[in-house]
């Protein structure tokens, strides 16, 4: 049996770190855009970031979520103590408990309840991030 380990992607049938976030913007500039994302989410301000679903969506909510997750996720593979672990698990299973209820808006292979993904849900992040990419993302608004 294969030893599973979330924060290297090991045993998963997702990317590993590395091949999921090789394009993401620098840690800074995510973080930024993450936060003016979660702003235009909860209404607190209109977005700079250029052509963004309609917020309140759920595709925009997802978006949110989905860049949410993968940044804390790379904040736990850059620095894995437990809070930071904690958050990107937290972050994981929020994504994925929205996208099982929006099956529809789940780009990758494995759905987000997928056996492949126990006990972490951080690789079903990099799967999902990886095809958001592919979709013509840049993760940049710029």
């Amino acid at each position: 049996m294969t030893a599973v380990d979330p924060d290297t992607g090991d045993g998963f049938d997702a990317p590993t770190p590395a091949q999921a976030y090789a394009h993401a913007p620098d840690l800074r500039r995510e973080m930024h855009e993450v936060m003016e994302l979660g702003a235009i989410r909860d209404g607190r301000r209109e977005g700079m970031l250029t052509d963004p679903p309609p917020p309140g969506s759920a595709a925009a909510d997802r978006i949110y979520l989905l860049r949410r997750a993968a940044l804390m996720d790379r904040m736990a593979v850059q620095d894995p103590g437990p809070g930071a672990r904690g958050a990107a698990v937290r972050a994981a299973h929020q994504l994925a408990q929205f996208d099982h209820q929006h099956p529809a808006l789940v780009a990758g292979p494995h759905g987000p309840r997928s056996i492949e993904f126990d006990p972490s849900q951080r690789p079903y992040v990099r799967q999902e991030y990886v095809a958001w990419i592919a979709d013509g993302q840049s993760g940049s608004n710029s």
